[in-house]
This record gives C-alpha cells, sequence and structure tokens, in this order.
C-alpha cells in the first residue's frame, strides 16, 4: 500500500517479513517444523510478526494485565490447556488467540481491535460500520469482565484516541510552521545527538 511505498525501508522491515503471501500459509502460525495446533495456540506464535516499532502489538499485550498473567503462567497445564480447541478454552487469562481467534475460527480480521491506524484513529465510533465490531469486542470482554467494564474501557479509549489525534494534529502543524518560518532546518553538527542520545554542547 502507498503507506509502505512511503516508509523508509528500515520502518517496513516488518511489513514485508510478513505480507507477502506467508500470511496465508498455515505454517505462519502453526510451525512448518512443529505442525501443532497446541503450539499455534500460544501467544508467542503472534510475537513473530507482531512486535517492533512497527507492530508494537506483543509489545502493549506482554506488559498488560493480560499479558503478566499469562506469562506467570502459562506453563500450568490447568491454567492454560494448550491442548484443548480454543472453543473449549477455559484460561485464566486471554491469549491472542482467545480474543482474535475466538472459538477457534481462523479470521483475525473477524475479532480485530476496534482500533486502526494510519490516520483513522478519528474515525466516527457511531458509525454502523463499528457498531457491530464494538458490540463484539465487548461479548469478548464478556467472557471474563462484565459488559458495564468492557464498555467503559471502551469509552476510556475513545478518549484516549481523541486526545491523541489531537496532539497529533498540533505536532504536525507546529512542524509546518517551522518550515514556512525557515526554522525546519536540521540540527547543527555541533548540536547534533551522540551516541547515548545527549547533545554535545560546544
Amino acid at each position: 500500500c502507498a503507506w509502505s511505498i512511503e516508509r523508509p525501508p528500515g520502518d517496513t522491515a516488518g511489513c514485508t517479513f510478513c505480507h507477502t503471501s506467508s500470511e496465508e500459509r498455515c505454517s505462519t502460525c502453526h510451525q512448518r517444523h512443529q505442525f501443532d495446533p497446541a503450539v499455534a495456540r500460544h501467544s508467542e506464535q503472534c510475537k513473530a510478526c507482531h512486535w517492533g516499532k512497527d507492530h508494537r502489538d506483543w509489545d502493549a499485550y506482554d506488559i498488560s494485565i493480560h499479558g503478566v498473567v499469562y506469562q506467570v503462567n502459562k506453563w500450568n497445564p490447568q491454567e492454560f490447556d494448550f491442548s484443548k480447541k480454543l472453543a473449549d478454552a477455559d484460561y485464566v487469562g486471554p491469549t491472542c488467540q482467545y480474543c482474535h481467534l475466538r472459538g477457534g475460527h481462523h479470521n483475525v480480521q473477524r475479532l480485530s481491535t476496534v482500533y486502526t491506524s494510519m490516520g483513522m484513529s478519528n474515525a466516527d465510533r457511531g458509525a454502523p460500520l463499528w457498531k457491530e465490531k464494538r458490540e463484539t469486542w465487548v461479548s469478548v470482554c464478556d467472557d471474563c469482565h462484565s459488559p458495564r467494564f468492557a464498555r467503559e474501557n471502551l469509552q476510556a479509549m475513545d478518549e484516549a484516541c481523541k486526545d491523541a489525534g489531537l496532539k497529533y494534529t498540533e505536532t504536525f502543524k507546529v512542524a509546518e510552521n517551522l518550515m514556512l518560518d525557515g526554522m525546519g532546518e536540521p540540527m547543527p553538527k555541533d548540536l547534533a545527538p551522540d551516541w547515548s542520545g545527549q547533545h554535545i554542547w560546544s
């Protein structure tokens, strides 16, 4: 897509690694050398693609309360019995697969998050397009939480996205004004950041 083509190669390395034809292969999640559904049910299978600066999904999950519960208990078969089908799973906390492949289907997009990136974070959340997706999102959380809890968190995320979108817009306006004022030149060499990220003053 245009977004990928316009980015520096370092920003899209993770994209090209997965988004060729690999996302359509069973071995993307199930591993070619250990084709076992029990292996594919571990959250680490998603980490292969969904981590790093271009996909921070794993990072966000790993440091969340859900990720911590998973990391602490994943070796305990009484808490996470990966031999069970996802439709029968009764994990102590959600894995990526439990929510995004709910019931054991293979369409990850069907239960994707209600948020999206690339300039779309301020989309109308009340639009019919989003209504069904948001209701489904709440129903997944209902497995462990109350509907009220899920809706309140969804509302909080709406507000956070709105605030972030405003800051994002303000930042670009500041940068645009600097360029128009002729202040957008690169930093002088004697003020360039050194290897530690600090500035060298002369």
